[in-house]
């Protein structure tokens, strides 16, 4: 470096060659600089077995990725295949999964509970439009160049006799032909908390559930089956204040065989971070159980 420095100082003189030096330094300092990081996105698609304050995806997003991981929960209570795009929310995922910056983006898919008949404006065919709307979200969310995971809906806690009753597994073996079909990575929710819940037997995975159930929904368990869902304690009257200090938000929480408390969601969102790790290999490094 320094010979083409001093022929350049005798054509062009020092300060001329003082310059050029200077702008091959700052060149050096620039090509040394590390790179930017790339984290992995994972967004959440589902209904409120996923969603905030009544499923595992919470504690998903906030115990099961480690800090390069971006997690969002889209996850949406109520909601089916039919009605989460007809109400705009999947263009809501399709436009994270887009957002630029990211090295890879992941989108998991998990409904069914809402597709069963007796929803309306809801419910969807089981033979026809149900696996027509899961093959529709992985093309499209192919097309944008995210990785689409589906995800069989979490089991309900339902005993009959004894024996845990997974009317869900109809809905679950579709979403397994589709990622047979469609070469989609499976997380097999369904399966697997129907085997936990079933072990567990109908007391002890009352302790999933957003509240603790009546003395009488104990006792019928202790039978062997489980009662229908409780209502939510009477909510109390807000005092008037200025909006500053008035009421924030509240949701419903409830006793029933479906949503889960805190409990249920660090219980099964391990289930699916490990069941993810199985899935997505390249994934099994950024997710704690």
């Amino acid at each position: 470096m320094a010979r083409p420095l001093l022929i350049t100082a005798l054509l062009l003189g020092p300060q001329a060659a003082f310059a050029q030096a200077a702008a091959a330094g700052e060149a050096a300092v620039e090509s040394a600089e590390p790179a930017r990081a790339k984290p992995s996105k994972i967004v959440l698609v589902g209904d409120s077995t996923t969603a905030v304050s009544s499923g595992w995806g919470p504690s998903f997003c906030g115990r099961r990725v480690m800090a390069q991981i971006s997690c969002l929960n889209l996850a949406r209570g109520g909601r089916s295949t039919s009605s989460y795009r007809k109400e705009g929310y999947w263009q809501l995922a399709l436009n994270e999964l887009a957002t630029q910056g990211y090295g890879r983006a992941y989108v998991l898919i998990q409904f069914g509970h809402n597709d069963q008949p007796g929803k309306p404006g809801r419910s969807t065919d089981l033979a026809t439009e149900f696996p027509a709307n899961l093959r529709r979200y992985v093309e499209e969310a192919r097309a944008i160049g995210a990785a689409p995971v589906l995800v069989t809906p979490l089991t309900r806690r339902q005993f009959v006799g004894g024996r845990l009753d997974n009317s869900l597994e109809p809905w679950a073996q579709a979403i397994r032909d589709v990622a047979r079909e469609t070469g989609a990575p499976l997380i097999d929710l369904n399966r697997a908390s129907a085997e936990a819940v079933a072990k567990l037997g109908p007391v002890e995975s009352m302790r999933f559930a957003q509240r603790a159930p009546s003395e009488a929904a104990v006792a019928v368990a202790r039978s062997g089956d489980t009662i229908a869902s409780e209502p939510p304690p009477k909510a109390t009257v807000a005092s008037p204040g200025r909006p500053a200090d008035g009421p924030q938000g509240r949701v419903s929480i409830v006793y029933d065989h479906t949503h889960l408390g805190p409990e249920g969601a660090d219980y099964f969102s391990a289930m699916v971070s490990d069941l993810l790790a199985r899935a997505v290999p390249e994934l099994r490094r950024s997710l704690l159980p």
